[in-house]
């Protein structure tokens, strides 16, 4: 068994199903870290229906979605943010297929991706809860970095430069 990536358009299916998971599964862990319940059913709906993924759309931005022996397992987003730097965002795996490969190779294919719209480097933030991203982006070479934006949820900001 093998994966495979490639773009996928923002608004298919695919995408809107590995949007809902992503999105539950860093509400709920942030929910029950600082308040001990999982994300309101409720809050949980309105969130997904009001953020999509159009900004991870050409031309300056793609969504891509790795698959795990032909079905979807994970995904990554790159935003071309100016001429020279792209944001890696969205970046899941699913958890029945974590520890087999694919969340380094989505980062791979979306600091390809950057490269093609022209970046020469990536900046990302993540939360101090997601220490599972944060050994990932430092085994790939990214650096923890100033704060570069003000996203309340934002917690360490990294940059990598793509040579």
């Amino acid at each position: 068994m093998t994966w495979t990536v490639a773009p996928e358009p923002a608004d298919s299916a695919v995408a809107a199903a590995l949007w809902r998971e992503y999105y539950t599964e860093v509400s709920d862990r942030w929910y029950l870290l600082h308040e001990g319940h999982r994300t309101d059913p409720g809050e949980l709906e309105r969130e997904i229906a009001a953020r999509t993924w159009a900004e991870l759309t050409p031309p300056g931005g793609r969504l891509l979605v790795g698959r795990y022996d032909g079905e979807p397992g994970g995904c990554a987003g790159v935003l071309l943010l100016d001429a020279a730097t792209a944001e890696l965002k969205r970046v899941f795996v699913r958890e029945e297929l974590r520890g087999k490969g694919g969340a380094p190779l989505l980062v791979r294919a979306a600091e390809d991706a950057a490269r093609a719209l022209g970046a020469t480097r990536m900046i990302l933030d993540t939360r101090s809860d997601l220490v599972e991203a944060r050994a990932l982006y430092a085994r790939l070479g990214y650096t923890e970095t100033a704060r570069h934006n003000d996203d309340p949820y934002a917690e360490h900001w990294f940059s990598k430069r793509l040579s």
